[in-house]
């Protein structure tokens, strides 16, 4: 499979069914996830599907920010987030435990792979985004702010991307 379907696979999870083949799913989700993985490649590969969407569905224009595709947004949080999870599952196999950002990111701070500040940082990042990005739903407007509302989220997610994905820290 190619990496953008590992990374579907982290935030994938069954909400209903039957037993068995909720089990069944469960322990091929774990068996694809700990795969090991060489780290440099992975990293290049999200960073390459990254930049291809940043491409393709940005919506951000001068002075404004888009609050899932920009650069510093909820997409980077999700992706350093997925690449984590597929560099480090190998070895911390609690990191597979749940699938969504925030439980995720608390099992990295857990195992100390990031700073828990770092993780609460994206986690709160991440928080205030989805929070924000609801508000305009129900204003059926697109999800741009002006980037001055966002920008120190904005710094602290770019920070910890340069940081562990940019730079090979992870």
């Amino acid at each position: 499979a190619w990496t953008w379907e590992h990374q579907a696979l982290v935030r994938a999870r069954p909400v209903a069914g039957d037993a068995q083949v909720v089990a069944r799913f469960q322990q091929m989700r774990k068996q694809v996830l700990m795969q090991q993985r060489d780290r440099d490649k992975l990293r290049e590969e999200v960073l390459e599907m990254r930049e291809k969407m940043r491409k393709e569905l940005i919506r951000s224009k001068q002075g404004f920010f888009d609050l899932k595709q920009g650069e510093g947004g909820i997409t980077d949080i999700e992706f350093m987030v997925q690449y984590m999870v597929l560099a480090w599952s190998a070895n911390y196999d609690n990191l597979l435990t749940y699938s969504d950002n925030i439980r995720i990111l608390d099992a990295i701070a857990e195992d100390e792979l990031l700073s828990k500040e770092e993780c609460q940082d994206l986690a709160d990042c991440y928080r205030a985004f989805r929070s924000e990005i609801h508000k305009i739903a129900l204003r059926e407007q697109p999800a741009i702010v002006d980037e001055k509302t966002v920008a120190k989220q904005r710094a602290r997610v770019r920070e910890i991307w340069q940081k562990y994905l940019q730079t090979g820290n992870a």
